[in-house]
Formats: C-alpha cells, structure tokens, sequence
C-alpha cells in the first residue's frame, strides 16, 4: 500500500480510515442548508467534505435524443442528463464560502472537478486533493490535468474494469502524481451490499502500488465497518442533513444519525483491530482470576497421603499450577490442610 499521502493535513494510514461525507446535490440548491450540512457532518464524525464540480454543459449538452434521456434502471430513469446536473450542481460560486467554512470548522473540503475548467477553478480555491469520480476514471486528458497539480487524487472505480485503472493509474504516475488513492466503488445507487466485493480493496492496494479505500452506496453500514477491517484507508458516503430535502442523491445518502452510526462503529472496528500481540491486556489479565488452580476439596490431617479426592483443579486462580496435580498427588500433608485452602507447595513434605 502506498505510504505517507497527506490530505488537509491528515495523513492517511491503515490504523484510521479517513472519512468523507459527499455533499452532492444534498444542499437542495441552498447554501445555508449546505453549509448546517457541513456543520452536522462534522458533528457526525466525518474528518472531510467532498463537493462536486461541474455545470451541467461541462457534462453534457442539452439534447431530446434518446441516448441522452437516462433509462436502464436507475432512480433517475426518465430524465436528460442535461436536466438532472442542471438541478443537482453546486454553484461554483458558493464553493469557496463553503470551503472557507470548511476550514473554520476543521472539515477537509476538497471536491470532484469534471472538466478543465474545473480544476483551475479549484486550483484558485486551494483544495488539497482531487477526487475523480467512477464516470470519468476513463477520461484520461482530464485525469492527466488534475495529477499534474502536485495534489493528491484519489478515484473511484465503480464503472472500471482491470484495463481502465491501469490506464488511470498510469495516467497519473506519467503527470508527476503518486499520492493515488483508489476507491472500490458499486455504481448502483443504492448499492446492493452483496455486489461490494470489498476484498479487491487490499488486492488494489497490493496490485497497483496505491492506497485503497471505499466509496460507499449502499444503505448498511456493515459494508463500511467491513472495508475498515480490510485496510481501507478512505471511506466515502454520500451524506444528507434531512431525508426530505428535495435531491436526486436523497434515497442512496446517510442521515446525520446513520452517519454517525456508521463513523463510531468504523472507529470500533479500528480500535478492535489493535496489533498482533500475546501478551495479556489488564483488562484479560484481571480475568486471571477466574482461571484454574489447585485446591483442597477436603479436610486433609497431617502426615495423610494426597489422593485425587483430596486436590481438584477448580476455579479460581490462587493455588499450584493445575500442571502440578500428578506431582502433588501421593506426597505426604506437611500439616493440616482445610477445605477450600489454595495448595502450596509447602503443604507437602519433600520426597
């Protein structure tokens, strides 16, 4: 996995996945509801927001063929690209309001840019990675554009097969950029959790030399807690501050409870991890108590010959290693022993 990649001045690493709520179009085309958006994803535990870019004509153009009407399934069937990025866009002319805001708060903000123009209009605002969404892992010239800034980029690949995030990759590396970051992704909004297949998230990290993380769309946090287990070091969710608000990405994104939710089991999840120790934490070694140990189950008078009758291995700890029974078993009492007293090895005469 790729080391040392800082993002705002988080460094991303194996022990704590850096978390992004993606605000999309969940503002509702309201700036004070984007900006109580950020403030509740901080609340929730999101070390980062992430917006989107575009216009709708640097998407698309606006056009009644039948290729350019959405159909095939999805939550937006029935309308024209052009339609749907012109009601879920962020206006660029809020996005550095909210990334001063951002700052104030100690929220990451960083955001998706779809065409040229994009990135050197975030270029003037500073952010410190780019984010190339999964529809455009293919577009190379504008991947090669946003790796030449000397910013991290990260990239998601839900529409990618093996051939394009080589290409991407590779992109990348030949525009100076190996701070690359690599977001298994499931295109399908909401996404089916049996379709994560998060096990190429580490095989990603080993095979193309990257860092590697989720993109998360599905609707159970599960998928997240489980991506952590397996070494992501990013976590993306779309993030929404009320289910009502009239969005396109409302049905597929996470309530500030659900968020929440989701950062404090990610970060359990983390914490259970720990490292590959054998040595007996306090809280297991306090546990000792309860482990076994030899004891007297029976009056014993001096000089009596032990029996098996007489010592048993029984909780709790206090006496002789149970290891010690045969060895106990057929010496002499060295004085009385009471019922219920921890054997010693005192107890017994030498010999």
């Amino acid at each position: 996995m790729k080391k040392n990649i800082n993002i705002g001045g988080f460094a991303l690493d194996e022990g704590r996945a850096f978390i992004i709520a993606e605000l999309s179009a969940n503002h509702g085309g309201s700036l004070e509801t984007a900006l109580k958006t950020m403030e509740a994803a901080k609340n929730a535990g999101a070390d980062a927001v992430k917006l989107q870019t575009y216009t709708a004509d640097t998407l698309t153009i606006k056009c009644s063929r039948p290729e350019f009407t959405i159909s095939g399934g999805s939550i937006w069937d029935g309308k024209t690209y052009y339609d749907l990025y012109s009601s879920a866009y962020t206006p660029w002319e809020w996005q550095p309001v909210l990334k001063e805001a951002a700052g104030k708060m100690g929220l990451v903000l960083f955001s998706s840019p779809f065409d040229k123009t994009a990135v050197d209009f975030l270029e003037k605002m500073n952010v410190p990675a780019y984010k190339i969404a999964s529809f455009e892992i293919t577009d190379i010239p504008l991947i090669k554009y946003a790796a030449s800034k000397g910013k991290p980029v990260l990239i998601s690949t839900g529409v990618a097969e093996k051939a394009d995030i080589e290409e991407a990759v590779a992109a990348c590396r030949e525009a100076g950029c190996c701070d690359i970051v690599l977001l298994k992704c499931t295109s399908s909004y909401p996404a089916p959790a049996e379709e994560a297949n998060l096990r190429t998230i580490p095989d990603m990290a080993k095979r193309f030399g990257v860092s590697a993380g989720l993109s998360d769309h599905t609707t159970d946090n599960a998928v997240a807690v489980a991506a952590a287990v397996l070494g992501a070091s990013v976590i993306e969710k779309h993030f929404i501050l009320d289910k009502s608000i009239n969005s396109p990405d409302a049905s597929f994104s996470a309530s500030p409870e659900d968020f929440s939710a989701m950062v404090k089991a990610v970060r359990t999840a983390e914490a259970a991890l720990g490292s590959v120790r054998y040595e007996l934490t306090p809280a297991s070694r306090r546990g000792r108590a309860f482990s076994r140990s030899l004891y007297a189950v029976s009056d014993i008078e001096k000089g009596k010959i032990i029996e098996y009758t007489d010592i048993r291995s029984i909780r709790p700890s206090g006496g002789m290693h149970p290891r010690y029974l045969e060895s106990v078993v057929g010496r002499k009492a060295a004085r009385d022993i009471s019922r219920g007293e921890p054997v010693s090895r005192d107890m017994f005469e030498d010999g």
